[in-house]
């Protein structure tokens, strides 16, 4: 049995799956399995992974279920201690699988740790160094775009980038696997958010590098289908994580939070697609299932609500 599991998800990904792979051959910590996912791809992916990487184990999936499932399949079949997840997209430093490990292995709370990711094709600059959530609504990758030699520090995030972050197993399952109801895009926010309600930690370790593409499959930054899954999902983040006294005390920034984004869609040429995603929000708020209020984590909700509060004003101070 290994002590990690890594599990990449994979989406027609046969340009990169490669180099990300072979990465991981080169690695200083070698006790990982690895485990590659492929969400029904029409590119060849999963029969090239299948005869070039006959060590990883590949599970074919009959379609495209979204990367949620995806990494749910792949803990099904995994065996160790932690879930290290990896985007296929990715390049990895050889000492990343080891410091993640090391990482989250500190200290018993620790939930998830985050790597640091630099982007691929500006591999000087950072494409996200953990994620942080504020009490606008909006998720936010931190130090996106800055130069890779800062954030150098170990420190608390609001949730780890599934991109390329570790779970522990044992709080993985007390906290909940993914939310398939969110199919890609801020489920790693949302489980991160509902461990913080149970009082774990999610953190960043910055010696845990990855170069990322970005975008591989859906093809840019901003397009239809990112911004209605995106708004859609931080619809349902909302109504499922915050008791209803907590929206209510967040309604105007939530309000302004939502607004801006809606006339900034508009103005790039997206906002049907983003009032779509909002209305399919509320629609799936009613479907899915709304995390249960607990008294005993009082504490926890209000150290979470500080922390949106702060997040909100570091956003918009350049404190990122």
């Amino acid at each position: 049995m290994k002590t990690v599991s890594l599990i990449i998800p994979n989406y027609n990904g046969k340009e990169y799956i490669g180099a990300c792979l072979e990465s991981l051959k080169d690695q200083d910590f070698k006790d990982f399995e690895v485990i590659v996912v492929d969400n029904g791809s029409e590119d060849g992916s999963a029969d090239y992974v299948e005869s070039a990487f006959p060590e990883a184990k590949l599970i074919r999936l009959s379609r495209n279920f979204g990367f949620s499932r995806a990494v749910n399949e792949g803990l099904k079949a995994s065996e160790g201690e932690y879930a290290l997840l990896l985007n296929s997209d990715t390049r990895a430093d050889a000492g990343f699988v080891g410091a993640l490990y090391r990482a989250i292995s500190a200290d018993a709370n620790i939930f998830s740790a985050s790597a640091k990711m630099l982007q691929m094709n500006s591999p000087d600059r950072i494409d996200g160094a953990g994620d942080l959530y504020c009490a606008l609504g909006w998720a936010f990758a931190r130090g996106k775009g800055k130069g890779k030699h800062r954030y150098t520090k170990p420190c608390d995030v609001f949730a780890a980038c599934g991109g390329a972050a570790i779970y522990r197993r044992s709080l993985l399952d007390e906290v909940g696997w993914f939310d398939e109801f969110h199919f890609a895009y801020l489920e790693d926010i949302d489980i991160g958010y509902r461990a913080k309600i149970m009082g774990h930690r999610n953190v960043y370790a910055p010696d845990a590098v990855v170069w990322h593409m970005g975008s591989a499959v859906t093809g840019s930054r901003y397009n239809d289908f990112k911004i209605r899954i995106s708004a859609r999902n931080n619809m349902y983040i909302i109504m499922k994580n915050m008791p209803a006294l907590q929206i209510i005390l967040n309604l105007p920034l939530l309000i302004i939070g939502f607004a801006t984004k809606a006339v900034f869609f508009t103005l790039i040429g997206h906002s049907r697609a983003y009032l779509s995603g909002i209305k399919r929000g509320y629609l799936l708020c009613r479907e899915g299932r709304k995390y249960p209020y607990s008294p005993e984590h009082f504490g926890n909700y209000v150290r979470i609500q500080l922390e949106l509060w702060w997040n909100t004003i570091r956003r918009f101070t350049g404190l990122i």
